[in-house]
């Protein structure tokens, strides 16, 4: 990619037969097309569903949450020579995997983000590929006759559906609408629901009304879900293809998407192009390799829009396939996905719509699917804004968007002060934050077991304390650049640096990781110490960041990320596995989070000076882009080797925080002797 052209360069990721053809090392890769409004396509290399967030189109009907299942997949036959060749793969309740259309994969590939297959039917090549349209519930399918010494016959069973996208179907004798229009079939699924278009450029098309019952869901039950769904088939679109031709299938809440294939192809490529342009023009300077600019491209998914008091503006959803936008995340992974690619109006779009939303002096932790008020049970979000807003004046200096937040920071300095919700409060005898209450998690280490809070860490965690001090620190700058009082900011770091010291455990060599819980102090070896050597503002001297970044590398890194416990403490966890509540009892006590990569090798590079040493821990991430979401990066890792990925397949923080962490390595100046 290094030319910028997503179209024309050898693909980044590429696999033939030894995956395509191999049942579990197909299913176990998954693509991820979105739309910029919270609408995506997801699936799999082999073409088979295994979860519930699988489908050609996922719409976000009140974007960017209100996201829907609409059509689930379509199920393809080649007609040729006489013979019929299934290009589909589905596995059933019984266990039985039919068609087997996985077999004929030829190659899949990535170009940019789309995932284009080729099937082999005897000496006929046939391509699929797949791109969505950006602002809109649209995905373009387009199949082409690429190679053949005969005309073909191409039959396309749409299959649909109509659901919430965390649920599952099962259909009954539910009778959806299924009406001819020009170009194919409208599909209105019961009174009050939105009509969707399943339409073509050029087949002919017959509607139908057949359930499809019991698509067995593997990776459901791997989760310990519920794991089997039905879909209606709606409709066969039918069309005669010589070598050289293609056809466009369209899916869509548009009753008139457009048909042209290559102008939709082109504004597709045309977006890549320019998404590649701009970050290259942040980084005149250094080479970037091919799966950083396969990172920008991925960067770009994660942002979207979002109207705030009636204003259009932007937020970030903090992974796929079920997150909406969560304020903690959105700060998190903001200067690495709008920043480092060359986009701050879009980090100064989000940071001042999240401005508008501050309440109590806190930021929202989340929204919700159904667009019902947003959540505020977290005490960082906040904090992670002050690092958002100071990479943003950092970058551009501009002054008349500080003068716009620089309020809204005042207050929510007063707010955490003075006290605000769940007892978060400045302790004035050491100068350090106080936050937590019995029954609520107010850290990113938020798992909750029904009523069981599994790391509650109420009393002072030692990175809320760095972010605080970070947090003051920053409004003494932002007060000198207005030309503001700011002693006030400068005198509440002071003493935050000099309440840190009780952070250290002098017997371990390391931080404590919360102070004044209900039990004491915990000592836990967990990875949020690193934030004090990775923020700029560090409460240490050199030789105690130094003694942090090795106990961390030494015990808690692992090649995607950072453990969220020690291996050698009694409640560590090596596999995260099971049902809901066994996975959530293992998210934070050893569970490795890719999130944590990114600050990690920051600190690296603080401590030891040695951009090539700390860009080696980012070096793997190249391999991880070949695994689980394809292309991008995602959530978590098993704790033990070989790091099998979990979770979410593409996760806002981790690749803002990769994106971010490598632009640090990549243009780092050594400091003047």
């Amino acid at each position: 990619m290094d030319d910028a052209n997503t179209t024309t360069c050898t693909p980044l990721i590429s696999f033939g037969r030894e995956i395509c053809g191999d049942i579990e090392a197909s299913e176990s890769r998954e693509w991820l097309l979105t739309n910029g409004q919270g609408g995506f396509a997801s699936g799999t290399v082999g073409g088979q569903l295994t979860r519930r967030y699988h489908g050609l189109l996922i719409a976000a009907l009140q974007p960017p949450v209100g996201r829907t299942l609409l059509v689930p997949k379509f199920d393809e036959v080649v007609e040729y020579d006489g013979r019929p060749y299934p290009l589909a793969t589905n596995r059933w309740r019984s266990g039985v995997i039919e068609p087997q259309g996985y077999r004929r994969i030829e190659e899949f590939r990535l170009e940019g983000m789309s995932p284009v297959w080729t099937y082999a039917c005897a000496d006929a090549l046939v391509s699929k590929k797949i791109w969505m349209e950006h602002g809109a519930n649209t995905t373009y399918i387009r199949y082409r006759l690429e190679r053949a010494s005969a005309n073909v016959k191409l039959s396309i069973k749409a299959l649909v559906n109509y659901r919430d996208f965390h649920s599952l179907t099962r259909a009954g004798n539910w009778r959806m609408g299924i009406t001819c229009v020009e170009h194919g079939l409208c599909v209105n699924a019961f009174a009050g629901a939105a009509p969707f278009y399943v339409l073509s450029s050029a087949a002919r098309f017959d509607p139908c009304h057949q359930w499809y019952r019991a698509f067995e869901l593997t990776m459901e039950a791997q989760r310990g879900m519920t794991h089997q769904e039905d879909h209606l088939h709606a409709g066969t679109f039918v069309a005669e293809l010589k070598p050289g031709d293609s056809v466009l299938m369209v899916a869509s809440t548009d009753a008139q998407p457009g048909l042209d294939e290559q102008a939709a192809l082109d504004r597709y490529d045309q977006r890549a192009k320019t998404l590649l342009e701009q970050f290259h023009e942040v980084h005149r300077s250094v080479r970037v390799p091919n799966w950083i600019d396969q990172l920008a491209l991925a960067a770009d998914q994660f942002v979207v829009k979002r109207k705030v008091k009636d204003t259009d503006g932007f937020t970030v959803i903090a992974g796929y396939h079920w997150f909406s936008d969560w304020g903690r995340d959105t700060m998190v992974a903001l200067p690495g996905l709008a920043l480092a690619t060359g986009r701050p109006q879009v980090a100064r779009s989000i940071l001042l719509a999240w401005a508008g939303l501050a309440d109590g002096g806190m930021l929202p932790n989340r929204f919700l699917e159904s667009g019902e008020k947003p959540e505020f049970n977290t005490v960082d979000a906040t904090l992670w804004y002050f690092q958002a807003v100071r990479a943003y004046w950092n970058h551009t200096h501009d002054r008349d968007f500080l003068k716009q937040v620089f309020p809204v920071l005042c207050e929510m300095i007063a707010a955490y002060m003075r006290g605000t919700r769940y007892d978060i409060h400045l302790d004035r005898a050491d100068g350090l934050l106080y936050a937590g209450q019995e029954g609520l998690q107010l850290t990113w280490m938020d798992a909750k077991v029904g009523d069981q809070v599994m790391t509650p860490r109420i009393g002072k965690p030692v990175e809320i304390n760095a972010l605080w001090l970070n947090a003051l620190v920053a409004m003494k700058e932002f007060a000198d650049g207005l030309e503001s009082p700011g002693d006030d900011f400068q005198h509440s770091a002071q003493e935050a640096i000099k309440g840190f010291e009780r952070f250290w455990n002098a017997p371990a060599g390391f931080c404590f990781d919360v102070l004044d819980g209900p039990e004491g102090n915990d000592a836990s070896q967990r990875p949020n110490q690193i934030f004090a050597v990775s923020l700029p503002q560090s409460p240490f001297d050199e030789q105690r960041q130094r003694a942090i970044v090795d106990v961390v590398g030494r015990h808690l890194q692992a090649t995607p990320g950072l453990r969220t416990l020690a291996p050698d403490d009694p409640q560590y966890k090596g596999t995260y596995t099971g049902n809901q509540a066994e996975r959530d009892g293992a998210y934070h006590e050893g569970t490795v989070w890719g999130w944590l990569l990114g600050p990690f090798v920051k600190a690296h590079l603080r401590v030891h000076n040695d951009p090539a040493a700390a860009a080696s821990f980012l070096a793997p991430v190249f391999h991880h882009l070949q695994a689980q979401g394809l292309g991008t990066v995602g959530e978590i890792y098993d704790a033990d080797p070989p790091f099998t990925p979990r979770g979410c397949i593409a996760q806002a923080w981790t690749v803002g925080g990769i994106l971010e962490a490598w632009e640090k390595t990549a243009m780092h100046t050594p400091p003047q002797k």
